[in-house]
């Protein structure tokens, strides 16, 4: 057997789409958006892959930095829940301030998962 043979052959075609200069414009910025040149995002798209922005993964590294401040803010809490001596100091009003930048924070992420999750034409 000849590598010949052996070697899978790929005919590639090309399609040709008519598309005005803004919409030109469009798919390259969508493209870039995506980190792919323009050939691969169009192939992606035609073949029914959803389109994922970069951005999102910059907002997934976000949302996993929030998150590691609300372990920071619990694990605080936690402490002075179970009358640990290094949070003796804690009063009412440290709690309290606790408490809301937890709740701060929970908004803030929560905000972040809609701008990710929801399509941008349902906001």
């Amino acid at each position: 057997m000849t590598d010949k043979a052996t070697k899978v052959t790929r005919k590639y075609k090309h399609l040709r789409v008519p598309v005005l200069p803004d919409e030109e414009e469009q798919i390259a910025r969508n493209a870039r958006a995506a980190n792919l040149p323009v050939a691969v995002f169009l192939r992606n798209i035609g073949q029914g892959y959803e389109a994922r922005s970069i951005l999102d993964n910059r907002r997934v590294e976000e949302l996993a930095r929030i998150n590691g401040d609300l372990g920071r803010l619990g694990g605080l809490l936690k402490l002075w829940l179970t009358n640990d001596a290094r949070t003796a100091e804690f009063g009412e009003a440290t709690i309290r301030a606790l408490l809301s930048k937890i709740e701060t924070t929970q908004d803030q992420m929560h905000g972040i998962m809609r701008e990710v999750l929801i399509p941008r034409a349902q906001r």
